[in-house]
């Protein structure tokens, strides 16, 4: 079945209306557009949205990351697969460029590490910043999309996504303060900018009703080249302790190691 997604116009106004908070929000760009697209359509890919016993997703269980992920989308249901599609097509790229002032964006054809994500009771994603570049395609990574699919989601479910502000001594990060959360709502869209000062995520375990769980799409953007005063060597997705967090060698350990973690794709070929 054939759907119109997107109206390239439309994108492109609403690039225009957010492009200077964009670029002006703390701690570091990012925008949050609630009521994004069409709602019919973005509810027949919540109907078609895999349980957790449906595929095979990639299982992150440990006390940092309890999550799953899913990134070989030829494998989803079509509504979900076509809307990926479209979030990866140039038509998307324009709006994204457009509202970032990020030129030259380039979609990754193999959504590593994205696609969709579903995180169940209790589960988490502690503060990170992300993997800085795609190996395979030798580019970096420059920009994050999430697309919320959470109908009736009530605030007490928790599931708060996280902005940190924070800073590096030695070439080690450090958090000072959350100045950002953001319940993960239907039809809410949430775009940032990855750096080394990005620092996001899930900490708090999600408290939803048994049965339910927190579902994403997740698309992530590259150029070739950043800005030198941005560019540093390849690393994985890097975990950083809160200030609020107790003294727990055992877990220090478990982010290092975790911090020295896989840098290739789940998507086996």
């Amino acid at each position: 079945m054939k759907r119109n997604w997107f109206d390239v116009d439309a994108l492109l106004a609403v690039a225009d209306q957010n492009k200077a908070q964009y670029a002006v929000a703390k701690p570091f760009p990012y925008i949050v557009i609630d009521d994004f697209m069409d709602a019919s359509l973005l509810s027949e890919v919540v109907s078609s949205f895999p349980t957790v016993d449906d595929l095979n997703y990639y299982k992150y269980e440990n006390p940092l990351e309890k999550k799953l992920a899913f990134d070989d989308v030829s494998c989803l249901p079509d509504p979900i697969f076509g809307l990926l599609t479209a979030m990866n097509s140039a038509k998307f790229l324009l709006f994204l460029e457009r509202l970032t002032g990020v030129e030259g964006l380039i979609a990754d054809p193999y959504y590593r590490g994205g696609g969709i994500h579903q995180i169940e009771k209790g589960g988490n994603l502690d503060v990170h910043i992300d993997f800085n570049k795609h190996t395979k395609l030798k580019l970096d990574r420059r920009l994050n999309v999430l697309l919320y699919l959470n109908q009736n989601w009530e605030e007490h479910y928790g599931g708060c996504f996280e902005l940190w502000k924070g800073h590096q001594v030695g070439g080690r990060h450090f958090l000072e303060k959350c100045e950002a959360e953001i319940l993960p709502l239907f039809n809410r869209l949430v775009v940032f900018s990855t750096s080394e000062k990005s620092y996001h995520g899930h900490p708090k375990p999600l408290t939803c009703p048994d049965g339910w769980t927190r579902k994403s799409l997740a698309l992530y953007f590259y150029t070739n080249g950043r800005p030198k005063e941005e560019d540093v060597p390849a690393h994985s997705t890097t975990f950083i302790k809160r200030p609020e967090d107790p003294e727990d060698e055992a877990l220090d350990r478990l982010r290092e190691a975790r911090n020295r973690g896989r840098l290739s794709t789940n998507v086996i070929l």
